[in-house]
């Protein structure tokens, strides 16, 4: 059985909630780490790091599975911030091309 699942055992079937967060668990403890961590944790870190690469919001939402961006702009706000501070530093730098002396 192949599945798209990140958590599975060997075969491919999937790992009851309990089973994966007890994993994990596992793994950040011995990554060194800790042990506090979550799997959703790994969601908003993925969602930061594409919006720091400059990784457009359609796009984002479209990696994440949600249907609109309505979704990832609320939940995941804060780490799109970045690209609400490209947008404005752009627009300013229109403001001063067009108010420029010709």
């Amino acid at each position: 059985m192949t599945t798209d699942l990140v958590f599975c055992r060997p075969d491919g079937t999937p790992w009851c909630a309990e089973q994966v967060l007890y994993r994990f668990t596992k793994m950040t403890d011995a990554a060194g780490i800790g042990r506090r961590w979550c799997p959703r944790e790994l969601r908003h870190t993925f969602v930061s790091l594409m919006s720091d690469s400059g990784v457009h919001v359609e796009k984002i939402t479209d990696l994440v599975g949600h249907r609109t961006t309505v979704v990832t702009e609320i939940v995941y706000r804060h780490q799109l911030r970045p690209l609400i501070e490209n947008g404005a530093e752009r627009m300013q730098e229109l403001a001063d091309v067009t108010s420029a002396p010709a």
